[in-house]
């Protein structure tokens, strides 16, 4: 596991939030599918199945898939895909927690909170 100073997670924000951004966009595109993926399973349990544009949402899928990897390559946790809520290891007072940051929340990372506590636990830095 990586572990972040503020410094480090401030600097990786951009490329983080591009990512999110990015994530956020497949995810969306993949709602639109929802109605048609659901009657082609159901359609596959008697014998037939597929939709037209099966392509396009097997590759917002591995899109899908790529970025999320992306962040766990960069050491950074994703948490929650709809609100773009990524969290950052860190040290503090010889402990690991979490520096927390989601879409919309600014430029640097601001609150932290310890590993049990998750979202709710958020305090300022």
């Amino acid at each position: 596991m990586k572990l972040f100073t503020v410094p480090e997670a401030n600097a990786l924000l951009p490329a983080v939030r591009e990512i999110l951004k990015k994530i956020q966009d497949a995810r969306k595109k993949l709602a639109f599918y929802r109605r048609q993926v659901k009657a082609a399973a159901d359609q596959a349990e008697q014998g037939g199945g597929g939709f037209g544009d099966g392509l396009r949402y097997a590759d917002l899928l591995i899109q899908l898939t790529s970025q999320t990897s992306e962040l766990e390559l960069l050491g950074v946790q994703l948490k929650d895909f709809e609100r773009g809520l990524v969290d950052f290891p860190s040290l503090r007072d010889g402990r690991v927690v979490l520096l927390c940051w989601q879409i919309g929340e600014g430029d640097e990372v601001e609150r932290w909170h310890n590993v049990e506590d998750g979202f709710a636990g958020r305090t300022p830095i």
